[in-house]
């Protein structure tokens, strides 16, 4: 296994953390995370590129940071044998999948950032009232749009809305809006795990059930899960980390994916070695979608590397119609957050925006209507984004 050739690469020390704002370069002038000379210590990934680091970024105009951790490529099983306890009939037969390199979020998005992204939609309001940063037919592509204030606050919020909790909630169609907002802010590009980078990120290199091993009574060590949550989501990254440093991969929250869920999808892969890329199962409707890792309202099994489960049109409660596409009024969407992906190899511009699209007949219904209503705004996204809402906040 690839594993191996990568595993002294993997060690963590401040020394070749850089900290990045809104830019796409280093340093050195190449992309951010990349180093030209092979660090003399601490967690790196060799490339065709340069050394791929981890990285911390800030986000402009807000007090938030979040560190990106590198990934290897190689190739892997994805899904469970018939042995492993636990076991769904979803997660099979296995599937030998190649992954390309990759950075991603060492936790989960954390309310620290999610609310400074609900922030700008007073932002982008003041811009739409005065008449500046207009969506004209040449900007369009690099426009979002934002979450509407909460309708009842109370629901997200019960369990906590502290800096380091995980953001809870988000639609499948938010969180995609929210990682083409960091994209376009920070000009680099950002999304979401697919189905197989998650397994991947999560399995960092384990065959067995957990990252850790078989032994499901060391879950707690790792994982927030139905055992020791007390009924509730927790600061990110007080757990341990797996072998790749990435914290709350199991429990805590459940991780949203770039994936249709569907329940013969490996049965459909079976054959050649798959790319991840090349798999991702499109959506085309607003549910399910796929989510991972378990949560704080998880039994073990539903905490392991290759259990899957789906999101459903958790918005019972919202007395909208259409109901809201950014957000989830029912359970379990309290117990599903999601964290980002950076791919070394950038694609086409036409692929960027497939990760971000209202993808479905019904969500664009619903997005066009809130937005004719006034009830939704749409807004250009680039680096000059945050001094332009200093200035209408300042006013």
């Amino acid at each position: 296994m690839f594993f191996n050739r990568f595993w002294a690469c993997f060690g963590w020390t401040a020394g070749v953390l850089a900290m990045v704002g809104s830019t796409a370069t280093s340093d050195e002038g190449l992309p951010t995370g990349l180093v030209k000379e092979k660090p003399a210590e601490g967690r790196f990934v060799e490339t065709d590129k340069g050394f791929m680091v981890p990285y911390e970024v800030h986000i402009p105009g807000s007090k938030a940071t979040f560190r990106m951790l590198p990934i290897p490529g190689g190739t892997f099983k994805m899904g469970s044998p018939e042995s492993e306890e636990g076991r769904e009939e979803d997660e099979g037969p296995p599937v030998e999948v190649r992954i390309e390199p990759y950075w991603i979020a060492e936790c989960e998005v954390s309310w620290t950032e999610y609310k400074h992204f609900m922030s700008m939609y007073e932002v982008f309001k003041k811009f739409e009232f005065r008449g500046i940063r207009t969506v004209t037919d040449e900007n369009r592509s690099q426009t979002i749009t934002c979450p509407t204030p909460l309708y009842e606050p109370t629901f997200t919020f019960e369990l906590g809305e502290d800096d380091t909790q995980p953001a809870v909630t988000m639609s499948h169609y938010s969180a995609r809006q929210y990682s083409k907002w960091m994209t376009y802010l920070m000009s680099n590009f950002y999304r979401w795990p697919t189905e197989a980078e998650w397994e991947y990120a999560c399995r960092a290199g384990s065959t067995d059930a957990y990252s850790f091993g078989n032994d499901a009574s060391e879950l707690g060590e790792y994982a927030w899960y139905y055992d020791n949550a007390d009924e509730s989501y927790h600061d990110v990254g007080t757990k341990k980390p797996n072998a790749w440093g990435l914290h709350d991969m199991h429990g805590n929250v459940a991780e949203l994916c770039m994936d249709q869920y569907a329940a013969d999808t490996y049965a459909k892969l079976q054959g050649e070695t798959q790319n991840a890329t090349d798999m991702i199962v499109w959506t085309t409707k607003m549910f399910p979608h796929v989510i991972r890792g378990g949560s704080w309202d998880s039994d073990a099994a539903g905490c392991r590397s290759a259990s899957r489960d789906m999101t459903d049109d958790w918005r019972e409660e919202d007395p909208n119609e259409p109901k809201s596409p950014w957000w989830f009024t029912g359970e379990p969407g309290r117990a599903v957050g999601f964290r980002l992906v950076r791919p070394l190899n950038e694609p086409a511009e036409e692929v960027k925006q497939k990760f971000w699209a209202e993808d479905s007949v019904l969500l664009e219904i619903a997005v066009d209507n809130r937005l004719e209503g006034g009830r939704g705004v749409r807004a250009v996204v680039d680096p000059d984004l945050p001094e332009a809402a200093k200035q209408v906040e300042d006013e």
